[in-house]
C-alpha cells in the first residue's frame, strides 16, 4: 500500500494548495500580512491558517499513522490549548470530547454489540446461508449483504463483518466459489447498512451532535431511515448487477489448502539417520548454527509420535522425520550435512498434517484492524512462542509469503497460515485480536435465552431513545449495565470489548470541530467553495459536498471527514439559503460511503486478505459505486427534506 500512501499524499496537498489559492488571490505578502490579518470578513487571517495546518497535519498523520491514531488524536487537544490564542479552544472545551454524549454512546455501543455477537445471533442467521443459496454467487451476495446490512444498522458494524467472515470463508470453500465475489460484498453492505438507523455507526451518533449543536436538529433514531433503506437497496442492486462483474475472483479453493498457498515448493520431509551430527541437539540450537538459512521445523515425527508444540525445545534422534518449512535452494545447503535424508516418496499433503488422532489442524487466522499484531513482526509479537503454533505462510492479499516469515511485518487483513493443536485453536478463538477461518462452519456456544435476552435489550435501548424518555448516551449505558447483569457480556469484557481507539479519536476530533467553527475557517472555507461552485444549482453543490466528502473519507476515518466537512457543508447552505439539515445529512452518509480504498474504512481492511484483493480492486468497483450514490442521495434528500 505505499503507492497508495503516495497518492494519498499528492492529493492532500492539492487539496491544501486549493483551500490556499484563495490567499494568492487576495496578493497576501509578509510585507502586507498585517493588513490582510486586519481584514477579518473578507481575508484569510492568521487565525485560518494555523487552524487549517492543524487540519493538514493531522491528516497526513492519519494516514502515514508514525503513532496509532488513537494517541494522534490525543495530540489535538493538547495542540489546540496551546495555540488557543490563535484557535480560540479553552482547556474545558479541549477536554469536551471525552464527555461528549456522542463519545460516551459510541463507546457504550461496543458493548452492546459484544454481547449480540457473544449470544450467537448472528452466527446463527448465517447458518441457514447455504441452504438458501446453494453455488449460486448472485444469491449468496444477496443473502450475505442483506444479514450484514440488516445487523449493522443496530450495532456496530465491525464486530458483524468478524463474524460473517469465517463463515462466508467455508460457504465459498464448500461451495466452490471464488471469496473475492463475496468479501467487498460483504463489507461493503455493512457499511450501507449503517445508514439506515441512529445506531448504525459511530458517525451518524457524531454526526448528530455536531447538528444538534450547529443547527439545534440532532437525528432522530429513524429520521433518515427511509434515505438509508433506499441507498441500502441500491447498493445491493450496484453489487448484484455492475459489481459482480467488476469483482475478481482472485482466490480458487483447492481440496489441499496447501496447494491454494503454493506449499509445494516450500514443505519438505527429512530423515536423520545413523551418524547424522545434528542427532542429540535441540532444534534451537539448530537454529543457531545454520542461522543463515531460512527455514522452520513444523513437525518431527517419530515412530508412532507427532510432535508440534515446543518445537524448540526437542532433542533430535536418529530415525526422525522432520517435516521443513523451507525454500527449495536453502533445503540444498541442509542436504549437504551427513546423514540428512530427503523423503521424495513422502508428499506432503494437508491430510497428512492434519491428524485428527493427533488432535492437530491447519488453520487460516485472519489480522482484524487493530490487533496487537498490526505493524508488528511475529518475533517482536514472540508469536509462536506465546501459542505454541507453526507458521506456514502468510497470505497478503493475491501474495502468498513463504520466506523470512517470523520477520515480516504484518498488517490488518492479512491471513496466517498456521499449524496448531486443538487446544492452541481455542486459545485462538477466544482472542478477539484474531478472526479464524475453519474448515466447518462451527456456532458458538450459546443459548436461546441470550439471544432473547440481547435482542430485548437493543430492543428498549432503540425504543427509550426513539421516544425521548432517555437520552441516547443514557439509554445505552442503560443497555451496557443490562448485558453485564444478565451475564450476556462478562464484567471483565466490558473494557476489552471498547475501542478505545474510536473513542480517543472522537475526543479528539471533537474540540477540532470546535475550532474550525469557533476561528471562522468553516465559514471561510465555505465561502471559497462558493466561489467555484455557485452559479451551480443547489442540488449539483449538495452533489459535489456528498462526492468530496466520500473522497476523503477514503483517505481518512469517516469520523474526521465529518468533524471536519459537516461545519463547512453548513455554512455553504447558510450562505446560499438553502436548507443546512439536508447538507449535514449529504455529509453524513458520504462518510460511510468509504468504498474506493481498504484504508478508509476497518471494515475493507478486515475482507483484504480473505478476498485476496489488492488496491486496485477497491478502487474498480468501489468508485463507480461512490459516484452512483452521489447521484443518488442528493436526488432523494432533495424528495424528502427539500433544498
Amino acid at each position: 500500500m505505499k503507492d497508495g500512501n503516495r497518492l494519498i499524499i499528492i492529493f492532500l496537498m492539492l487539496l491544501l494548495f486549493l483551500i490556499l489559492n484563495s490567499s494568492l488571490n487576495h496578493d497576501m505578502s509578509l510585507v502586507h500580512a498585517q493588513e490582510v490579518i486586519e481584514e477579518k470578513a473578507e481575508i484569510f487571517d492568521l487565525s485560518k491558517v494555523i487552524v487549517i495546518s492543524i487540519i493538514f497535519i493531522t491528516l497526513v498523520l492519519f494516514i502515514k499513522e508514525p503513532l496509532p491514531v488513537g494517541v494522534i488524536a490525543l495530540l489535538i487537544p493538547f495542540v489546540l490549548v496551546i495555540l488557543n490564542k490563535w484557535t480560540n479552544i479553552s482547556t474545558q472545551q479541549a477536554l469536551s470530547g471525552f464527555s461528549n454524549e456522542a463519545t460516551i454512546t459510541v463507546m457504550a455501543m461496543f458493548v452492546i454489540s459484544k454481547g449480540i455477537q457473544n449470544s450467537g445471533s448472528m452466527q446463527l442467521l448465517g447458518q441457514k446461508i447455504e441452504q438458501i443459496t446453494g453455488k449460486n454467487e448472485k444469491k449468496q451476495m444477496v443473502i450475505i449483504s442483506s444479514i450484514a446490512g440488516g445487523i449493522a444498522g443496530f450495532i456496530n458494524n465491525t464486530p458483524v463483518v468478524a463474524a460473517l467472515v469465517p463463515m462466508v470463508t467455508n460457504l465459498a470453500r464448500r461451495t466452490t466459489v471464488s471469496p473475492s465475489k463475496l468479501m467487498i460484498p460483504l463489507s461493503y453492505a455493512s457499511m450501507l447498512g449503517g445508514t439506515i438507523t441512529l445506531l448504525g455507526t459511530s458517525t451518524n451518533i457524531l454526526a448528530s451532535d455536531i447538528s444538534e449543536r450547529l443547527i439545534n436538529h440532532p437525528f432522530g433514531m429513524f429520521e433518515f431511515s427511509k434515505l438509508g433503506l433506499i441507498v441500502f437497496i441500491a447498493g445491493i442492486f450496484y453489487l448484484i448487477t455492475v459489481g459482480y462483474y467488476l469483482l475478481p475472483k482472485r482466490i480458487i479453493f483447492k481440496d489441499d489448502i496447501l496447494l491454494e498457498y503454493k506449499m509445494n515448493d516450500h514443505l519438505f520431509i527429512i530423515q536423520v539417520n545413523k551418524g547424522c551430527k545434528l542427532i542429540h541437539k535441540n532444534i534451537e540450537d539448530i537454529y543457531k548454527e545454520f542461522k543463515n538459512i531460512d527455514f522452520n521445523v513444523i513437525e518431527i515425527i517419530r515412530n508412532d509420535e507427532n510432535f508440534i508444540e515446543y518445537i524448540e525445545n526437542k532433542t533430535i534422534r536418529e530415525g526422525d522425520k522432520i517435516v521443513l518449512r523451507v525454500d527449495s535452494n536453502y533445503l540444498e545447503e541442509l542436504l549437504k550435512i551427513k546423514g540428512l535424508k530427503i523423503l521424495f516418496n513422502n508428499e506432503i499433503s494437508q491430510e497428512a498434517l492434519q491428524l485428527d488422532g493427533e488432535n492437530q489442524e491447519i488453520i487460516e487466522l485472519i489480522i482484524p484492524d487493530k490487533s496487537f499484531l498490526e505493524s508488528k513482526t511475529l518475533k517482536e509479537a514472540n508469536f509462536i512462542e506465546r501459542y505454541n503454533c507453526n507458521i506456514l505462510a502468510i497470505r497478503h492479499g493475491r501474495e502468498v509469503i513463504h520466506n523470512n516469515l517470523e520477520n515480516y511485518r504484518l498488517q490488518s487483513g492479512e491471513i496466517l497460515l498456521l499449524l496448531v493443536s486443538g487446544k492452541t485453536l481455542n486459545r485462538l478463538k477466544e482472542n478477539d485480536n484474531f478472526i479464524i477461518g475453519e474448515k466447518e462452519y462451527e456456532l458458538p456456544h450459546y443459548s436461546k435465552t441470550k439471544i432473547i435476552i440481547s435482542l430485548l435489550i437493543i430492543m428498549g435501548v432503540v425504543l427509550t431513545a426513539t421516544f425521548n424518555i432517555l437520552s441516547i448516551a443514557i439509554a445505552t449505558l442503560g443497555g451496557v449495565v443490562a448485558m453485564v447483569i444478565t451475564d450476556v457480556v462478562k464484567p471483565e469484557e466490558v473494557f476489552n470489548s471498547i475501542n478505545w481507539e474510536v473513542y480517543f479519536l472522537l475526543a479528539g476530533l471533537i474540540p477540532l470541530g470546535l475550532a474550525v467553527e469557533q476561528s471562522g475557517t468553516a465559514q471561510y472555507l465555505a465561502k471559497e467553495i462558493l466561489s467555484l461552485t455557485g452559479a451551480l444549482p443547489p442540488i449539483v453543490t449538495l452533489g459535489i459536498f456528498y462526492y468530496f466528502t466520500s473522497l476523503i473519507t477514503d483517505l481518512i476515518s469517516n469520523n474526521a471527514s465529518v468533524v471536519l466537512m459537516i461545519p463547512i457543508a453548513v455554512g455553504v447552505a447558510n450562505q446560499i439559503g438553502a436548507n443546512p439539515f439536508s447538507f449535514i445529512l449529504a455529509v453524513t452518509f458520504a462518510a460511510s460511503a468509504s468504498f474506493a480504498s481498504p484504508i478508509g474504512y476497518q471494515t475493507n481492511l478486515m475482507v483484504y486478505g480473505p478476498g485476496g484483493y489488492n488496491f486496485k480492486d477497491y478502487i474498480i468497483v468501489g468508485a463507480p459505486l461512490e459516484l452512483f450514490l452521489a447521484v443518488i442521495v442528493p436526488i432523494f434528500i432533495k424528495i424528502f427534506w427539500g433544498i
